[in-house]
C-alpha cells in the first residue's frame, strides 16, 4: 500500500493482518459509464500488497474496469461492534492465472472443492480473469471498544 490515512485506527501491520486473515466478500466500488457507481461484492485474497479477486471476463464489472481501473473497496462485518478497512487503488485485469486464482478462492471461501457451486465455478474456470488491485491509500476503523457495552 502506498499511503496509509492518518486516521487510522490501526498501523499498517495491523491491517495488513487483517486483510490477510478476513474471511468475507469484499465491497469493491466502480464508476460506470453513467458516472454512477457500481457496488459489487467479491471473494478475495491479500497478497504482496494486493487485493486480488476473480470473475468471468464477460461481467460488467471487468468492462467498467478496464474504462476506468480507478476503484474502491471495503472490508467489514455487518454485525456489531463495527470495525474493518477500506480504501482505493487502481485495478488491472488478466487472465493470465486466473483459473489457479479461481481454485484458491474457492478453498479459502467454500473450504473445498465438492460442492455443487465448487463444481460449477471451476467448471467456468476457461471463462474467468484476475482483478488485481493495488493499494493506493488505506484506512481503517474500530468502535468495538466504544461499543463493548
Amino acid at each position: 500500500m502506498k499511503s496509509l490515512s492518518s486516521t487510522s485506527s490501526w498501523p499498517a501491520e495491523e491491517i495488513e493482518t487483517f486483510l490477510s486473515s478476513y474471511r468475507a466478500p469484499l465491497r469493491l466500488a466502480v464508476q460506470t459509464a453513467s458516472g454512477f457507481p457500481l457496488l459489487c461484492s467479491l471473494w478475495f485474497v491479500y497478497e504482496k500488497g494486493r487485493i486480488l479477486c476473480a470473475t468471468q471476463r464477460d461481467a460488467k464489472l471487468v468492462e467498467h474496469l478496464a474504462a476506468q481501473p480507478r476503484c474502491a473497496f471495503e472490508l467489514a462485518p455487518n454485525e456489531p461492534p463495527y470495525f474493518g478497512v477500506r480504501g482505493r487503488g487502481v485495478a488491472t485485469i488478466s487472465s493470465d492465472g486466473a483459473a489457479e486464482l479461481l481454485g484458491r478462492l474457492i478453498d479459502r471461501f467454500l473450504g473445498d472443492r465438492e460442492s455443487s457451486l465448487a463444481g460449477w465455478l471451476l467448471g467456468r474456470a476457461d471463462q474467468e480473469v484476475c482483478i488485481a488491485i493495488e493499494l493506493d491509500r488505506v484506512t481503517s476503523w474500530d468502535y468495538r471498544d466504544r461499543m463493548s457495552d
